[in-house]
């Protein structure tokens, strides 16, 4: 069924990079929601949170890829609803976009309000749980990443080469969401703007749901774009923030 021929070809060394190219583009959106979610951690546990949250949606990742024929049958119709056929994919993306739109939601209503909740008896903030987080993480990995197993199952059929390229991503990913997560947490209006991306996405994956398909370059466009003007933004306020009194 699978070709486990020799490794380092041309034709699998550029299966490999593409791939992992791809989960690491697609992984992005991954970052942010790792990083706003495990900020609700205490700060000694946020870092391990990051890292055992990452190691297991590597896991959930390569068991999608372990089960493809399972992922055959999530394309295949389920049910339909007032004309509208739904899948397994489509279900799964329906219900991943409308948590994302209600988790963003909530989380900038928070900010609205005063930041995060505090108890009112000892005035300490109140954390998260830890196993609680990284369970939220593996089962959205498993959203954001659906497309993209979908994606790599079409180009290759050798599952050592995709089990690598999602290895090599989720090391790359690990190297950055500290410096994402920090960065995010010092800059509020970043933060803001990181949670409105998730709101898009989560669009976007209600729409593809309902097989309205939303170009991802027209995605990833807009949030360059805005981050771009985001940090002209910054850049401007640090400059200008002595000078004002």
């Amino acid at each position: 069924m699978f070709d486990f021929g020799p490794f380092f070809t041309p034709e699998l060394a550029a299966a490999f990079l593409t791939l992992a190219a791809l989960e690491i583009v697609l992984g992005i959106d991954n970052i942010i929601f790792l990083s706003i979610t495990a900020a609700k951690l205490p700060p000694a546990l946020q870092a391990r949170g990051r890292t055992i949250g990452l190691a297991g949606a590597m896991i959930t990742r390569i068991a999608l890829l372990l089960s493809l024929a399972a992922l055959a049958r999530l394309t295949s119709t389920w049910v339909t609803v007032l004309g509208q056929d739904l899948s397994g994919r489509d279900f799964i993306l329906l219900l991943g976009g409308l948590f994302l739109i209600g988790k963003s939601t909530l989380e900038i209503r928070e900010q609205l309000h005063g930041g995060p909740h505090v108890e009112a008896a000892t005035g300490e903030r109140k954390y998260a749980s830890f196993w609680a987080t990284i369970v939220q993480i593996m089962i959205l990995d498993i959203v954001f990443s659906l497309d993209s197993v979908i994606t790599a199952v079409g180009m290759t059929k050798n599952v050592p080469v995709m089990i690598a390229a999602i290895v090599l991503a989720v090391i790359v990913m690990m190297f950055f969401s500290g410096f994402v997560s920090r960065f995010v947490e010092a800059h509020p209006t970043v933060r803001t703007l990181a949670l409105s991306f998730l709101v898009l996405i989560g669009m976007s994956l209600v729409a593809e749901s309902l097989d309205f398909h939303v170009p991802k370059g027209y995605l990833y466009f807009a949030m360059a774009f805005s981050t771009a003007v985001e940090l002209i933004n910054l850049r401007v306020r640090k400059m200008t923030g002595p000078q004002v009194e």
